[in-house]
């Protein structure tokens, strides 16, 4: 039990929070692949502890940075897919068995019991976003939303406390 408690206590430590702006990793994070000149497909991989706003919202903080890295100050999303990955774990099943005995006369008495702890079966989801991009440098008349990406990149910072 006390070693089931310190994996446990280990493990929270580990990947207790939520997935982080960054670079995709062990723990999740961002991607992003050119389909063209100005197009750009861009996704964000949370873990089992991030929202699904979160991961929305860091998969259109990486597609304004995107387009600003690549001189385009507009951009505007042409396909956009979320969706979550989901996973199981199952913890470790132990067993402890107690018992007593006394004799009397020629015979033996006895009782024992078993406990088994473990077991149990957790769901994990994982969201996903992926955006599909096109960018461009002045700010096009179509009918739709286009995004202003140095304002997407500075909203989505503050309200996460994302610093540059």
């Amino acid at each position: 039990m006390k070693n089931t408690f310190l994996v446990l206590i280990l493990a929270i430590m580990i990947g207790g929070c939520a997935t982080t702006y960054q670079r995709v990793g062990l723990t999740g994070g961002y991607s992003e692949t050119q389909l063209g000149e100005n197009v750009f497909q861009v996704s964000f991989r949370g873990n089992g502890y991030t929202s699904y706003q979160r991961t929305s919202d860091f998969s259109l903080l990486r597609s304004a940075e995107v387009a600003l890295e690549n001189g385009y100050n507009y951009f505007i999303i042409v396909d956009s897919e979320k969706y979550s990955k989901t996973g199981t774990y199952t913890t470790p099943t132990r067993s402890y068995t107690t018992g007593s005995a006394y004799d009397y006369g020629n015979y033996a008495y006895g009782s024992a019991t078993t406990t088994t702890y473990g077991g149990q079966t957790y769901f994990i989801s994982k969201p996903r976003a992926v955006n599909t991009i096109v960018c461009f440098k002045e700010k096009p008349d179509i009918n739709g939303i286009v995004y202003n990406s140095e304002f997407v990149v500075k909203s989505i910072r503050t309200k996460y406390g994302i610093k540059d």
